[in-house]
């Protein structure tokens, strides 16, 4: 299981609506990709600059095609990288949660 969570800043605060805009088209998509278990987006409360990127993917196989796909690919590399700085995680479980 690969789990990536990765904060984005959007630079410019008249940017922020055109980049959530493009955050929802991204979930959309990517929540139909094969792999894909868990791929959310939080927008902070307190620094409305700042949004949070939560995905869990199957495989390293399937993170890797995903950034072949249609979300990454046309929405939020053109769209979205060039508008925000990011700091990415690719985290490990401590205590998986009992089925």
């Amino acid at each position: 299981m690969i789990y990536l969570n990765l904060w984005i800043t959007v630079t410019l605060l008249e940017d922020v609506p055109v980049v959530a805009a493009h955050l929802a088209r991204c979930i959309t998509l990517s929540r139909q990709e094969v792999g894909c278990v868990k791929y959310e987006v939080y927008h902070s409360r307190r620094d409305r600059q700042q949004f949070l990127i939560i995905e869990h993917w199957t495989s390293q196989e399937d993170w890797d095609r995903h950034r072949t796909g249609r979300a990454f690919l046309e929405i939020y590399q053109p769209e979205i990288m060039p508008r925000v700085t990011r700091t990415p995680h690719v985290c490990d479980q401590l205590a998986p949660l009992p089925v």
